[in-house]
């Protein structure tokens, strides 16, 4: 696993796999129950409408925190909506519902995934995004980063002070995905935008523009 200064990839065990064929059906079972089978045509589940978002903030300014709690409640907001779990479901990545990185799971898994909350650092299913923000400025192009062994995300204000809540609330997610396990390349291509974190970034800020003031 590499690292650069400002970007570190996590990675997650999900467990061992069984030689036997009734513990593989066990483990398939367990899986599921903690994974779901989405479809597009279900009701929205019940942790869509109860996620909590939980952002302690280290540093920010006044002005910083109101953009920040208007990005958490956009986050809010497009979780509990049939389009963010739509796009999801069926993004497509060279014609198949996948995104790149995807660590074996499919999209509706992802989904579930998201609902669940469980950062690497706190694998409890608590159906909610756990973070520490914290604000730094630099002369780059790095909106963003964090690192495995951190609770924190790092936010650029060369970026933060021009973005709307809803381009907050995407750069907030992208980082918070990496949280959950998910990896990308460090040098762009358009391979590295149909990532986990980078997707489900762009779709939270694409969605969340439907709920600016």
């Amino acid at each position: 696993m590499k690292r650069t200064a400002l970007l570190l990839f996590l990675t997650i065990i999900l467990g061992s796999s069984c030689s036997d064929s009734k513990s593989n059906n066990n483990r398939e079972y367990h899986l599921e129950a903690i994974y779901g089978n989405h479809t597009a045509n279900d009701p929205l589940p019940n942790e869509a409408l109860t996620f909590e978002v939980n952002l302690d903030m280290v540093n920010a300014t006044l002005e910083q925190e109101i953009k920040l709690r208007e990005a958490i409640e956009i986050i809010k907001t497009v979780i509990a909506t049939e389009s963010f779990r739509n796009k999801i479901l069926k993004y497509k990545y060279n014609d198949e519902e996948t995104f790149v990185g995807n660590r074996g799971f499919t999209n509706a898994q992802i989904y579930q995934i998201v609902l669940n909350g469980a950062e690497a650092l706190s694998p409890e299913r608590n159906n909610q995004m756990d973070a520490e923000i914290e604000f730094y400025h630099a002369d780059t192009n790095v909106v963003g980063y964090t690192f495995r062994n951190s609770r924190r995300i790092w936010i650029n204000t060369k970026f933060f002070d021009s973005y709307t809540p809803a381009g907050v609330a995407g750069n907030l997610f992208h980082e918070w995905v990496h949280k959950l396990g998910f990896e990308h390349e460090v040098s762009w291509s358009l391979d590295r935008d149909s990532s986990v974190p980078y997707a489900l970034g762009f779709i939270m800020r694409e969605v969340g523009k439907e709920f600016l003031k």
